[in-house]
């Protein structure tokens, strides 16, 4: 019979916490929860809790809020639980005092087949750069981010419409199956660690900015295309049209229209264009600024360009 160990969870946003749940309810013994501090949330300013520090509380899991991971104080309070294997699901970098702590180490669930898309946003840069399949991975922890030896990986394909929206979803439950079949491999003792093919060519994820979101019209407009779905529903692509920011939220390729100005939104009818390099867009949803985010017909009711 296998040993039930005992595991360290860490995690903070929504898309950790169906890897928490599915734990907790697939009967591993998750006892304790590291996830991040309480902090000012909205236009009220109000404290808000993390998603996963919900989740925990309201399963009467000890939660850790450390401000500081190479705190001493925090470090001998983790060791406290002696932890056989710590869990990370979106979670920040770890110090190795920190991940190397378990005798059974720590590993990360990644949203991409690794070695790609290594880095902070590996789901919006597979979309933004056009691929047709992404996925998940488990693989344990060492100095170099993203780079140890993979456990598992599962594939997930990406489709013509996905944004970021639709195949986060997908991605965050896939990925908890993926974390809750590593813990019961390690468990039986029976699990691979492969390390990591780096033969070029490797594309990164990089966190994205808001200068990384500025829509370039110069590019073909089947790029642009995926540029846009890669940031939607957020961060939002963007441009600037009448000295105001416009964040645009969808765009579709349209045949056979005669092509404006590159870069210059024009109303036709009740549609807005615009022409790029390679081709001309219809924007279907967008946001201007100081206005809720809308469908193009919304907001030409009341605006015009």
């Amino acid at each position: 019979m296998s040993k039930k160990l005992k595991i360290i969870f860490m995690g903070t946003p929504e898309f950790a916490v169906p890897s928490l749940e599915i734990l907790v309810r697939g009967g591993t013994n998750v006892v304790a929860v590291i996830t991040a501090p309480d902090k000012p949330k909205g236009r009220g300013k109000k404290i808000g809790t993390s998603p996963v520090k919900d989740f925990a509380v309201d399963h009467n899991i000890p939660v850790l809020q450390p401000t500081n991971l190479k705190s001493e104080a925090f470090q001998q309070e983790l060791a406290s639980y002696e932890a056989d294997l710590q869990v990370v699901v979106a979670f920040r970098m770890l110090p190795e005092a920190v991940w190397s702590m378990p005798a059974l180490g720590t590993f990360n669930l990644h949203a991409s087949l690794l070695p790609q898309y290594r880095g902070a946003a590996p789901i919006n840069w597979a979309i933004i750069n056009g691929e047709k399949e992404t996925g998940a991975t488990t693989f344990f922890l060492k100095h170099e981010i993203d780079t140890g030896n993979i456990i598992f990986q599962e594939k997930e394909p990406i489709y013509e419409d996905d944004n970021v929206g639709t195949l986060y979803e997908r991605l965050m439950n896939k990925g908890a199956q993926l974390v809750l079949k590593t813990v019961c491999a390690i468990e039986e003792n029976n699990y691979p660690q492969l390390p990591q093919n780096t033969k070029p060519p490797l594309k990164s994820a990089p966190k994205i900015f808001p200068e990384t979101c500025k829509i370039e019209w110069t590019k073909d407009a089947r790029q642009l295309r995926d540029f846009v779905r890669g940031l939607s529903p957020y961060p939002g692509a963007w441009t600037i049209h009448n000295d105001k920011k416009i964040k645009i939220y969808q765009v579709e390729v349209v045949e056979d229209v005669v092509a404006g100005e590159v870069g210059e939104l024009r109303q036709v009818g009740q549609n807005i264009l615009v022409s790029t390099k390679g081709g001309v867009l219809e924007v279907k949803e967008l946001q201007a600024e100081g206005k809720r985010r809308m469908k193009t017909e919304d907001f030409l009711r009341g605006n015009a360009l």
